[in-house]
């Protein structure tokens, strides 16, 4: 099989004017975090409604500075979900507290409700919650029990840029934040890339200083500012922080990336409609639905298998023919990196999780991809589970 025959999983949407955004600020001479990212900063608040945006080098670190922040550390527990990237249970072992691993629905991949109040315990500091692949997670009985709880509320969002809840009656972005924080990733397989890089949205400007003052080592004067002053400035370091910038030459390629996003979600809405009205009724497969109060700007689209067939072979049927795939969203868990008595869960288990990971398979979905890719897709799915 030829590399041009092959269709990706994913494929970000760049061309000559990202080029033109990272040339403009290579030849400017201010290169590293600047300009530019305060500029980024205003548009990205501006598309998700948020009142304070802050630029990061990926999501993991916005992770981390979103639980810093929030004054999680040693001792602490975070309620979140094993069903994740790593990073999000990383994020809480770089704090030295202690992830507690809540069970999914398997219908959207999000934690279930319904199991968090029972893994709350008088060391929980805060719940991280994912809007896994896109989809939004069920934020209106989340932040019931947080606030009756008293405890914060961190979004992750690494995959949800341009997703929508309905929020008191209205469509509202995901990134607004319904939480204290949420953190959002530019990762090349996620519908905004900057190469990669990450975005915190808050409501409180207190939150929002502080976040800025540890994503650039503590330091009291940005580098920008003590550049353009008229008079000596020395700077100060309040507190320990982090190298976590993001630069503007990533940032100038955000930039041109956000005028994309309505285009970018509108065709991938349309793509995952075309996969759903295809597959729902093919034996041995389980389409991904939407619950009637999100909208999921679907930045991937995984299908579930029944539990006779081997994921692992219905997935190298479709390399054999062309096709990458990946298999479902991964279980902290289950990683030697997480052994027995580095986390804890609930009665419940993960029984739910471990299904999700053994029976997903997430198919290629990019925006431009054709039709004539698409259908070459679902027919060698379909031949493959019929096998």
């Amino acid at each position: 099989m030829s590399a041009a025959t092959r269709i990706p999983v994913a494929k970000p949407w760049l061309d000559d004017r990202e080029v033109a955004a990272a040339r403009r600020v290579i030849l400017s001479g201010w290169v590293t975090q600047g300009p530019e990212v305060e500029a980024f900063e205003r548009e990205f608040a501006a598309a998700v409604s948020a009142e304070h945006a802050c630029a990061v080098s990926s999501c993991t670190t916005a992770l981390h500075l979103a639980l810093v922040a929030l004054g999680v550390g040693p001792g602490d527990e975070v309620v979140t979900v094993s069903h994740s990237f790593i990073a999000t249970a990383n994020a809480i072992g770089y704090c030295g507290a202690l992830p507690v691993f809540v069970d999914v629905d398997l219908d959207t991949f999000n934690i279930d409700p319904a199991l968090v109040e029972r893994a709350i315990t008088e060391k929980t500091k805060a719940l991280l919650v994912v809007h896994q692949l896109g989809m939004p997670c069920d934020l209106d009985a989340l932040l019931s029990i947080a606030d009756r709880r008293g405890l914060p509320v961190v979004e992750d969002a690494a995959c949800a840029v341009g997703s929508e809840i309905r929020w008191n009656g209205r469509w509202e972005r995901i990134g607004r934040p319904h939480g204290v924080i949420a953190c959002f990733s530019f990762h090349p397989r996620k519908l905004l890339s900057t190469g990669d890089g990450g975005m915190l949205t808050t409501g409180s400007a207190e939150i929002d200083a502080r976040l800025r003052l540890l994503r650039q080592h503590g330091m009291s004067v940005p580098d920008r500012a003590r550049h353009q002053a008229a008079t000596v400035v020395f700077e100060e370091y309040r507190l320990v922080g982090f190298n976590y910038r993001l630069t503007d030459i990533q940032a100038a390629i955000g930039r041109e990336q956000i005028t994309r996003l309505p285009a970018i979600v509108s065709r991938r809405r349309e793509l995952a409609a075309r996969y759903t009205s295809r597959l729902e009724n093919i034996e041995g497969i389980v389409a991904p639905r939407e619950p009637e109060w999100a909208r999921t700007n679907w930045q991937s689209y995984a299908v579930r298998l029944e539990a006779s067939l081997d994921q692992k072979t219905i997935m190298q049927r479709l390399l054999d023919e062309g096709i990458a795939t990946r298999r479902g969203v991964m279980n902290a868990h289950a990683e030697p990196a997480y052994p027995a008595g580095s986390w804890r869960t609930t009665a419940d288990g993960l029984a739910r999780s471990e299904e999700a990971l053994r029976t997903s398979i997430v198919l290629p979905l990019y925006h431009d991809m054709t039709a004539d890719d698409q259908d070459r897709v679902i027919a060698t799915l379909v031949r493959a589970v019929s096998r």
